[in-house]
This record gives C-alpha cells, structure tokens and sequence, in this order.
C-alpha cells in the first residue's frame, strides 16, 4: 500500500489550493481515505473523512472552507481548501484504512506535502 501526495505550496491569506493523494497497490474503492495535518510543534489532527459511500466529516476549524473527495477510478484522494488562513499552515498527510477499521491503528500514510499560508 502507498499513498503519495501533492499540490502544497506557499498561498497567501484567502488563497486557495488543491491537494491529491494518489494510492497504490490496494482496492482503493474499499479503503476509507482521510487527510490529516500537523503543524511545527502540534499534534497530527484529523481534519476530513471520507468513507467508502462518500460520506465526509471535517474537523470544525475547516468545515466550509475545506471540501475533500474522492475518484475511485484514478485513484485519488483530494483536499480542495479555500479561504486558506494562516493557521492552516501544516504538513498535510492522506492516510487509508480498510472500511470499518481504524485509521489509527491500521492506516497507511503518505510522506506528507507541506502548506503555508503567509503575508
């Protein structure tokens, strides 16, 4: 299993970015997929969950900002986040588990992509 993100950046206050997951060597359709962050000196946060039907949940803090998606058929995992703030700013992870298993304890992550938002 391998998840490979890309699409961070550097975006100024109220920009906008488009981050993908692209996984490999597992049924991607099966796995539930999510997005995680962690800034310098911070805890590694949840911040949106997207299952098997496509159902999604977001961390209060980017709920109506942030969408995430999914396209089984190429295999990706997306995070498009509007109206960026500065403290947004964090590695962002994608991870993958099993559908119905945990994400903590069985999910698989990539190497991260990092975003800043700054003046």
């Amino acid at each position: 299993v391998q998840l490979v993100e890309s699409g961070g950046g550097s975006v100024q206050p109220g920009g906008s970015l488009r981050l993908s997951c692209v996984g490999s060597g597992f049924t991607f359709s099966l796995y539930s997929l999510a997005w995680f962050r962690q800034a310098p000196g911070a805890e590694r946060e949840s911040i949106a969950t997207i299952d098997t039907e496509s159902e999604t949940a977001y961390r209060d803090s980017v709920k109506d900002r942030f969408t995430i998606s999914r396209d089984n058929a190429k295999n990706t995992l997306y995070l498009q986040m509007d109206s960026l703030k500065v403290d947004d700013t964090a590695k962002y992870f994608c991870a993958a588990a099993p559908s119905g298993w945990s994400m903590a304890d069985h999910g698989t992550w990539g190497q991260g992509t990092q975003v800043t938002v700054s003046s």
